[in-house]
C-alpha cells in the first residue's frame, strides 16, 4: 500500500495504540478487486491532508474483508442499521472499546473530480468533513460519544441474538419442537413472482446482483418430489424455472458476462445487465456455474451449457486456477488501456470503440461484429452511469439479437454469421491479451470460495461426463487440486485447525464458518463425483471439527467465529439469511443432512433439524431472503433419499448425474472403493459391493430395485 496514511494491522497492536492514546478507530474495510475502494484511494488515502489528519488524530486500520469478514459483518450491520444501506468500502468510526460511533461507505476526497453540480456524489458530505467533524465531538463529547456507541452496541447485539434464539415454539405430541411447514416455499415463490423483471429477468432494480442462491431456489422448485410440488402448484414450479432460466439467459447475453473471455462480474450497473462493475469474484462463478448446470439439466437449453463451458474454463485456468493448486479470489475492475498509459481505468480491459472493431476485424466483418454486439460510434454507455467519462465513445459487449435474425437481415447463411462471430471473439481476444495489460489479481487463496468452486466443478464434471468426457476430466482435476493443495497448505491435521488464507504462504487466520461448510459442501460432491472415501473422510472430520467450534449446547446453529470468542470482535453472531454467498447455516444444515444420509448418523440429521429451527421466527416471518435453508427445511420434513450403488451400475448412474435431484445422495460400493464408508455405516456392511444392484436407504432401512429411486 503506496499511501501517506500510517495504516495499521488489525490486532492486538493497533487496538493497544487506541486505548493508549485514547483515540477513535478508523476502519476502512475493502477488498482488492473492489472498485470504489480504489476510487477512496486515489481521492483521499493519497491525499497529504487527509493522511494528516488521519495520523495525528486517529488509528487508521485497513481490513480486508474477505480474510475477516467476520469484523466486516458486524460493522456492515451497523452501517446498514444506521444509514439504511451498505457496501464497500465500508468506513467506520470505533471507540477503543471497539463500539461504532460512526460510519458509512464511500466519501468524495479532496482529489475528487466529481464535482458536476447536481451529481449524487457532488451532494455527499466530503471525507475532510467528516474527519475534521469526528476530530471535534470526540474532543469535545468523548463521554457523550461513548454513551451513544454503547447504546448502539446494545442495540445491536439484541438484533444479533434474534438470530440465535429462535421465537417459534410450537411443539409435537412427543414434545419435541415441530419444523418448519413445506408451505413456505409457496411463499417465497410469490415473492419472487411479485419483483420478477419480466423482460430483463432478475428480482431487483438496478443496480441487480445474479444472486445465485434464489436463481438455484426457484430452479430446483420443480425438482422436489410431487408432495412439493402440489404444495407449490405444478403452474408455479413451471413458472418458477421459467423465471430463473429467462434471468440466466439475460445475464449470459448481457455486459455482466465478458463476452469474448470467460466469466461474470460481480454485478450490473443498469437493469438490463448491460454495464457492470467489472471486478469478477471467485465466490460468483462457483455459484453460477451450479445454476447453469441446473438450469442445463432442467431444460437440455444449450445456451446454458454454454455457460456452463464458459465458467469451467474461467475456473480451470490461468489467472483464477492456481499453479499449484487452487482458485484465486478476484481480478480487479479496473486496469490500463494499454501498455503505455499510467493510470487505470473502470473496465478498460473489456470496453471497446467501434473504430478499434474494424481495425481489428477489417471493415466489414467488424461492422457485423458491431450489430450482433450492441457497438455504436459514440458509444452504449448512457452518461448518467458513467461519472468519471470513462466510457465516452466506448462499448461494453453484450448480445442484442440472435445469429438467425441478423444473418436473414444481412443476406448471409447463419453459419457464416456465427463463424464470423466466432472468428471476431478470437481475435478480440487475443488482441486484448496482446495490447492491453490484465486487471490486477487478488491471489489469495481462500477456502470457503475454492469449497464453492469445488462443488462446482465436481458437479460439472459428474454432468458432462457421458457427453464430454475430456471436459469432465478437466474440471475434476482441478476440483481434485483444489483440495490437495487445501488439505496440504491450510489443514493442520495434529491441531486439526483448518486455516482460511493462502497468499504467499499460510495466513494466520483460522477457518471461519463458512470455511468449514462450504468446504464440506465441496468435499461431498467430490465424493459423489469420485467415490474416493477419502474425500468423504475429510468431511467427516471436518464436519466433527465444525460443530465442535462454531455450536454451543444451549444455543442451535452455527456461529461465524469459532469458540473462544476472539477478543478482537465486539461480538459473535449466527446469521442464516443468504447474502451473495449462501448462508453457512443454510450450507452447513444441508451438508449435515447429506452426510446423515451418507453415514446413517441420526445425530447429524438432529443437529441440522436443530439448526434450521435457530432462525425459525425469522424464516416464517421472511421465508425468501433464506432460500438456500428452504432446501433443508423440505428435507427435514421428507428425510433424504440415500442411493446404494453396488456392483457395475454406471448406466443408473449415468442416468442419475442427468437429473438435479435435491433431495438424495449418491454412494458406490464394489471395485475396491467403500471400505472407510462401510465401518462408518452399519446399514452399508451387510451388502454385497460386489452384486450390481441398487439400494434406497431412507430412515434407516433400506429397499432394493430402481423402482424405488
Amino acid at each position: 500500500m503506496n499511501n501517506p496514511v500510517a495504516w495499521q494491522m488489525w490486532g492486538p497492536e493497533a487496538l493497544g495504540l487506541a486505548k493508549k492514546h485514547n483515540r477513535l478507530l478508523f476502519l476502512s474495510i475493502g477488498y482488492a478487486a473492489c472498485h470504489w475502494c480504489h476510487v477512496m484511494e486515489r481521492e483521499s488515502f493519497e491525499s497529504p491532508e487527509v493522511a494528516k489528519l488521519l495520523n495525528d488524530y486517529f488509528i487508521p486500520i485497513k481490513i480486508d474483508r474477505e480474510e475477516r469478514p467476520d469484523v466486516d459483518a458486524i460493522y456492515m450491520n451497523y452501517v446498514q442499521a444506521t444509514t439504511g444501506s451498505g457496501g464497500w468500502p465500508l468506513n467506520v468510526f470505533v471507540t477503543p472499546d471497539l463500539e461504532p460511533v460512526f460510519g458509512g461507505t464511500y466519501w468524495p476526497g479532496p482529489n475528487n473530480s466529481m464535482t458536476a453540480v447536481g451529481t449524487a456524489v457532488a451532494e455527499t458530505v466530503g471525507f475532510m468533513d467528516i474527519l475534521a467533524k469526528m476530530k471535534t465531538v470526540w474532543t469535545e463529547q468523548e463521554s457523550r460519544c461513548r454513551e451513544s456507541a454503547k447504546e448502539i452496541t446494545r442495540q445491536l447485539r439484541e438484533f444479533a441474538e434474534e438470530g440465535v434464539h429462535s421465537h417459534g415454539h410450537q411443539m409435537g405430541g412427543n414434545g419435541e419442537r415441530e419444523g418448519l411447514e413445506i408451505e413456505l416455499l409457496e411463499e417465497a415463490y410469490q415473492h419472487y413472482a411479485k419483483r420478477y423483471d419480466k423482460t430483463n429477468g432478475g428480482f431487483a432494480k438496478a443496480p441487480k446482483f445474479p444472486t445465485p442462491v434464489n436463481v438455484i431456489f426457484l430452479l430446483r422448485l420443480g425438482q422436489w418430489p410431487e408432495s412439493v410440488r402440489d404444495v407449490v402448484g405444478e403452474q408455479e414450479c413451471t413458472k418458477a424455472a421459467a423465471m430463473a432460466v429467462n434471468t440466466l439467459r439475460n445475464m449470459a447475453r448481457g455486459g455482466i458476462r465478458d463476452q469474448l473471455g470467460y466469466g461474470f462480474a460481480r454485478y450490473s450497473v443498469t437493469k438490463d445487465w448491460s454495464l457492470p462493475h467489472f471486478e469478477k469474484m471467485l465466490y460468483d462463478q462457483g455459484q453460477l456455474l451450479d445454476a447453469y448446470l441446473d438450469a442445463f439439466l432442467v431444460t437440455r437449453d444449450p445456451e446454458m451449457l454454454g455457460s456452463v463451458y464458459d465458467i469451467a474454463t474461467y475456473l480451470t485456468n490461468p489467472p483464477l486456477a492456481a499453479p499449484n493448486g487452487g482458485f484465486f479470489s478476484a481480478e480487479d475492475a479496473d486496469s490500463y488501456s494499454s501498455h503505455s498509459d499510467t493510470e487505470k481505468r473502470e473496465g478498460a480491459f473489456y470496453v471497446w470503440s467501434l473504430k478499434e472493431i474494424c481495425e481489428v476485424l477489417g471493415e466489414q466483418n467488424g461492422m457485423i461484429f458491431a450489430q450482433f454486439f450492441g457497438v455504436k460510434a459514440d458509444g452504449n454507455v448512457a452518461s448518467q452511469n458513467d461519472p468519471h467519462d470513462e466510457f465516452i465513445n466506448l462499448n461494453v459487449l453484450k448480445v442484442v439479437s440472435t445469429p438467425s435474425v441478423l444473418a436473414k437481415n444481412l443476406g448471409i447463411s447463419e453459419a457464416s454469421f456465427t463463424q464470423i462471430i466466432r472468428d471476431g471473439r478470437r481475435k478480440l481476444r487475443q488482441h486484448r491479451e496482446q495490447y492491453r495489460p490484465p486487471p490486477a489479481l487478488d491471489d489469495k487463496i481462500i477456502v470457503a470460495w475454492n469449497g464453492l468452486a469445488v462443488s462446482a466443478l465436481s458437479r460439472a464434471s459428474s454432468v458432462l461426463q457421458s457427453t464430454d468426457p475430456e471436459k469432465a476430466s478437466e474440471c475434476l482435476r482441478a476440483a481434485i487440486k483444489g483440495v490437495t493443495f487445501i488439505k496440504t497448505e491450510l489443514w493442520d491435521a495434529e491441531s486439526r485447525t483448518l486455516y482460511r488464507v493462502y497468499r504467499e504462504g499460510r495466513g494466520d487466520t483460522g477457518g471461519l464458518c463458512d470455511d468449514y461448510a462450504f468446504l464440506i459442501h465441496g468435499l461431498i460432491d467430490l465424493y459423489e463425483a469420485t467415490f474416493d472415501d477419502a474425500y468423504l473422510e475429510f468431511a467427516d472430520t471436518l464436519q466433527k471439527r465444525q460443530i465442535e467450534l462454531f455450536t454451543t449446547p444451549d444455543s442451535p446453529g452455527f456461529y461465524t467465529t469459532p469458540s473462544p470468542h476472539p477478543p478482537d470482535l465486539l461480538m459473535r453472531l449466527k446469521s442464516g439469511m443468504d447474502n451473495a454467498e449462501p448462508s453457512s447455516n443454510s450450507v452447513s444444515a444441508r451438508n449435515l443432512y447429506r452426510l446423515s444420509s451418507m453415514f446413517d448418523d441420526a445425530s447429524y440429521f438432529k443437529l441440522a433439524g436443530e439448526t434450521i429451527l435457530a432462525f425459525e421466527a425469522e424464516v416464517e416471518q421472511f421465508p425468501f431472503t433464506f432460500a438456500g435453508m428452504l432446501s433443508s427445511v423440505v428435507i427435514g420434513r421428507l428425510g433424504v433419499k440415500g442411493i446404494i450403488l453396488t456392483g457395475n451400475s454406471e448406466e443408473t448412474l449415468k442416468q442419475l448425474r442427468q437429473q438435479v435431484g435435491p433431495n438424495r445422495t449418491i454412494v458406490a460400493l464394489g471395485g475396491g472403493k467403500g471400505q472407510w464408508l462401510k465401518g462408518r455405516n452399519e446399514l452399508l456392511r451387510g451388502m454385497d459391493a460386489e452384486k450390481d444392484g441398487v439400494m434406497v436407504c431412507e430412515g434407516g432401512a433400506c429397499r432394493e430395485g430402481k423402482e424405488f429411486l
